[in-house]
Order: C-alpha cells, then structure tokens, then sequence
C-alpha cells in the first residue's frame, strides 16, 4: 500500500488532519529511483537546499550552488554534487562525514521543485547521495523569480547570536519564501519550501516565529516529522544581496482550529523558538529578480496574525 512509503509521525498528522486516504494517494509519487525527467530537471538546476543535522544534532538548511551540471545522476540510485558548504556554513564540518540529508531542488523560474532524500558521504568535489526517496510535490506557494550569476562579492564572516537582531526581524517580515529542515526519530532528513505573501511569517519575539501551515499535498512530511522529532532548521534568503539566515531551533504545530480560523488560510500554525541564528552576507553567488507572487498565496493580515 502507498501509506507504507510514510513513518508513523507522517501517518500520525495525517490522521490529525483527516486526510490520511489523500495522504495514501500522493505517497503512489514517492520512488527510491529517479526517473529520466527527474535527472534532467536537476541538470538544469543552480541551487540546492540541503537540509541535515550538524555534529551536536542540531538541524539547519543550507544552500549548495553551482553552473548547471553541478548536479547529475550517475545512476538511478546516486545524485553526485559538485560542490559543499563553505567554511563557516553551519553544516561545512557535519558534511565531511557520511550523514542523512534532505535535498531539495527548487526552479522558481518555473515554479517547480523535486524532493530528493538519502544518505550523503563526501567525495572530492562535493557529496555523493545514495537515495531513499524521490518525488515532485506541491509547486503552489512558489513566487516566480529569474536568477542571474555574480560571483565577484566577498562572502562575509558568520555573525552568530542567540536571538533575531532588528535587521533580521525585518528580513523575516518581509520574506515570501523560506526552507525548513526537518527529521524523523532516526534522523532520517526532509528539506521542504514554505511561501506566502510578505507578512506570512510572524515574528512573535526575537526567538520564536509563527507561519500559518497552507492546504498542501496531505504528505505531512514536515509535521509529521515534528509529531516525532520537535528538531528543526530554517533557511532565508535574501534575494538582492545573496545573504543567508540560518536558524536552528525546535518547531512544533499547533493543531487548534480556532487558533488557524484567525489566520487567512491557514490549515494550522506552526510555531518556530529559535536556539542560534547565523548571517552570512554574500553567502551564494546568485542574485534574482523581484518576485511574481503565486495567485495562491491567502491574503496576510495587516500586523500579522
């Protein structure tokens, strides 16, 4: 049965949410193989979300980049990547050791995005990824964007801290789109895309966040992560510059239907307390246009939720 490619934390959100039936119908898109289209979409791909724990167990997303090409598929069962996290990069030391990720391939350009987890160990030039899973899913909340190469700029030194600082409280604000990295009890590891119109994302206190969680693919594969490891990692980026914020920290969904019903489509909440962040300006040598937001991002109250 399809519902057997879920743990039981996925099986868990999606009985929660009543939509464990539709949920068994989009597990029939998860494969272990990859398919043909599935190499040539990542062959045209610049960028790559990793998500993975570092060495004290702590999750974090980070962004890989690189000419297209940069990911292939020598095999149905192996992505190889040309490239790793720079030095400073929260999982640069975690990554010279065989770990499980999470990888997502996202192409807001033409609003799709591919699913790739498995069990990552270094090579010379990057990561060679034996894989787990395989799947396209949900492209809804992607804002269109057109990137462009400028490899010129320093990469600025990480500036770390245990709570948002006022530039990164507006960051967050402002932002229409962020990844999270997320585990099961084994660690086994999902990296997953969240959009919405600017405002989405609240930032309740300079360590904790709250974003609404949008009708999706009945997957649950972050929340049903949650529902078993509170564990989590956020990724901004900051579209302009190419800075990054890293967030770790736990997440847990809040499932009452009278707190969602206060926020314009929301399904549920999510609330993010964050442990360490970590900016990095200059972080990828990929600049992008300003966003065409999706047609189905709800409306955002003024204020926030």
């Amino acid at each position: 049965m399809a519902v057997d490619v879920y743990h039981e934390g996925e099986r868990a959100a999606q009985r929660r949410a009543g939509l464990l039936d539709q949920g068994g119908f989009s597990g029939r898109a998860i494969r272990s193989e990859m398919p043909e289209v599935a190499r040539k979409f990542l062959l045209q791909q610049p960028m790559l979300v990793l998500g993975a724990a570092d060495t004290d167990g702590r999750l974090w997303a980070t962004l890989l980049t690189g000419q297209p090409g940069f990911l292939d598929a020598e095999d149905t069962g192996t992505l190889t990547i040309d490239a790793r996290p720079a030095p400073g990069d929260p999982l640069h030391d975690r990554l010279r050791t065989p770990v499980p990720v999470g990888l997502l391939a996202i192409e807001p350009s033409r609003h799709r995005r591919m699913r790739v987890n498995g069990q990552a160990v270094p090579t010379e030039l990057g990561l060679e990824v034996k894989l787990d899973q395989v799947y396209s899913n949900c492209p809804k909340y992607i804002q269109k964007r057109e990137h462009r190469w400028e490899p010129s700029a320093a990469r600025g030194r990480p500036q770390r801290s245990g709570a948002l600082t006022g530039h990164q409280q507006r960051w967050i604000t402002g932002a229409d789109t962020f990844f999270i990295a997320t585990a099961d009890r084994e660690g086994n590891t999902d990296a997953s895309h969240r959009g919405g119109n600017p405002g989405f994302v609240e930032v309740v206190s300079p360590t904790v966040l709250r974003w609404p969680d949008y009708v999706g693919n009945a997957m649950f594969n972050t929340l049903g992560n949650l529902e078993v490891n509170p564990r989590a990692g956020l990724l901004f980026i900051d579209w302009t510059t190419g800075a990054v914020l890293h967030l770790t920290g736990t997440a847990r969904t809040d499932w009452d239907p009278a707190h969602a019903a206060a926020v314009p489509g929301a399904e549920r909440l999510v609330e993010f307390t964050i442990t360490e962040a970590i900016e990095i300006a200059a972080a990828v040598p990929l600049r992008w246009s300003d966003p065409v937001a999706s047609r189905f991002n709800p409306p955002v109250l003024q204020g926030g939720s």
